[in-house]
Parts: C-alpha cells; structure tokens; sequence
C-alpha cells in the first residue's frame, strides 16, 4: 500500500513539474469586447508565447462575474483552469453577494495583480449636456428621465452609479445588462442615457464621435482623451472633488493550485506584463500593466474590498 502512495505521490509531482503540457483556459467571466476580455486577450496571446502552450480565453458571463468565477472554484486544480476577473467580482462582490456557491477567498488561488484602468462617464449625445455641470442641472430638472446601464448588479459600473447618484445629489434608474458592450447600442441610440465604463471599453467609441465622455474618474486625465478632464478636477462644486472609479483586473487558479504551478504562473505573466507589445497594447486602450507576487495581489484585492464596502454600507446598497 505504502508503495502506491508513494507511486502516485510521485505521478503527480512529475504531472505538475511537466506544467504546462497542453492548452491552458483562461475563462473571463463578462461577455466578448467588454473590457476583461479585451484585457484578457491582449494578456493571453503573450502568456501563450512565455508558457509555449496556447492560453485560451472563454467567455462565460452573467450574474455579475459569478457564473465564471464559479467554473474556475469548482474546477481541478492542475493550473489548466484559470480566470481573469475584475474589482466587480473579488471587490464589490465579495461585500454585496451573500448567496453565491463558493467563496471568494478561500475558494480561489491568487496569481497575480495583472491591470488597472479608470472608469469614464459616458453619457448619449441625445440628451443636452456636454459637460459635468449642464449634466448633473439637466438631471435635477428632470428627476424622472435618467437611466444608467451597468455590466450587472453588483458590478463597478452599478456600484460607481449610485455612488454618483449619492454625491452628486441626482435620481438615476439603474438598469443591468449582461455585460457593458451589450449596453453601447442602447446607449448611442439613447435607450439609456449614462454608462460609467472602463476606459478599456468605452474609449472608442468617444473616439470614434458615437458618445461623449464627461470626465475620467480617475487622478489623473489620460493622454487618449487629454480634454476631458478628471471628476476630482470639475467635480469640487457638486461634492465630486474626491469622486474616482478605477477598475483592476487580476488572475486567480481554483482552490488548492499547487505551489509550483501557482508560482510557475505568476513567473510567466510577471514577463508578460513587463513585455513591451504587451504595455502597448495596454496603453493603447488606457491601462496599464500591474505584476507583483500573489501575496500582493491578496492584499492589494482585500485594500480595495475594504473601500467599496464603505461605499456599500452608507449608501445602504443591496441586490435585493
């Protein structure tokens, strides 16, 4: 018996010090051309190249990020199962969902921090604002018009709604779909009036003239869109002089992800985030590259729960 413990122990760490030897999934949980996916595609090209195995990216959306995320939990651990994922789920979702089937922190592996980018106000070119203060007066003056779109409940994109909502002292209806690209067709038309998107995503189509953007939500304005100023810049006369939304993305493997495997993952997309193609592919759609050990990765996820939660309890948001 001792001797075919002993021969399987040995299997598997052969099995595991062979990683990788065939394609890799690298599951994104929101729906193709929304910013985690346009990330996760420029990131696994490269990490196919540094592994010598292809890394293929799966879309798996809806409920918020947590049907992808639940894949990756309950998958096998041998580092052939991997997700991308962003603060909507392992950040604001960890506060607000209180009935998903796995756990955010003990149910998933951390790899590594991989980007960040600042979230934009977009607005639709049909109603009559073309900055902050004719926006949030229009929105005062018509209490009962207002809509905005998210990639889910629970997502940034809700979450940095109400807290707009909040500060800036305007009624919105919030209005979920499955994923932010799926929004864009409403939005130009004027379905729905507000989209707080991840630059990622919604820079081009202020670049290509279809919506406007009122501000970046982060600290600082961004070389692809220098004339649009930051929230924190226009924002001192609506209580908005402290408003950001930035968005991370990051890589978690499922629960018990060997070390060597874990390790050998953070190695591979350490050079990958460093790799110029890559930090200008990012750039080129306004985000930049992270890296790091997992350790940092953890701490960096659980700084920035703590911050949404804040957000969560005085605004008293729910999903119900």
């Amino acid at each position: 018996m001792m001797a075919i413990i002993l021969s399987s122990s040995l299997i598997a760490k052969a099995q595991t010090n062979d990683y990788p030897n065939r394609p890799i999934n690298l599951i994104t949980p929101f729906p193709a051309a929304g910013s985690t996916d346009l990330i996760a595609r420029i990131i696994a090209q490269k990490l196919g190249e540094i592994l010598g195995k292809p890394v293929i990216v799966e879309n798996h959306a809806g409920a918020g990020g947590n049907i992808g995320s639940n894949i990756v939990a309950k998958a096998t651990p041998d580092g052939y199962t991997i997700l991308i994922t962003s603060s909507s789920t392992h950040s604001i979702g960890a506060v607000l969902n209180k009935n998903v089937p796995f756990n955010y922190d003990t149910d998933f592996t951390p790899i590594i921090y991989g980007a960040l980018a600042p979230n934009i106000f977009l607005v639709t070119k049909t109603i009559p604002a073309a900055n902050l203060k004719e926006f949030i007066n229009f929105a005062k003056a018509n209490p009962t018009v207002l809509n905005f779109s998210s990639a889910g409940n629970g997502t940034i994109m809700h979450l940095t709604g109400e807290a707009f909502k909040a500060e800036a002292g305007v009624q919105m209806v919030h209005i979920p779909y499955k994923g932010s690209g799926l929004s864009i067709p409403d939005l130009i038309s004027g379905k729905v009036h507000v989209l707080f998107d991840s630059m990622v995503s919604g820079l081009s189509h202020v670049q290509d003239g279809k919506l406007a953007a009122l501000a970046i939500l982060g600290k600082n304005r961004s070389p692809l869109l220098p004339n649009t100023p930051t929230m924190r810049e226009i924002g001192a006369p609506y209580g908005l002089k402290d408003f950001e939304s930035v968005n991370w993305w990051g890589f978690y493997g499922p629960k018990n992800l060997p070390k060597n495997i874990q390790m050998k993952l953070n190695e591979a997309l350490n050079k990958t985030l460093r790799s110029k193609d890559v930090i200008d592919k990012l750039a080129a759609i306004g985000a930049e590259p992270g890296g790091g050990t997992p350790e940092y990765f953890q701490e960096f996820v659980l700084k920035d729960r703590a911050q949404w939660s804040k957000l969560i309890q005085s605004q008293k948001i729910t999903l119900d």
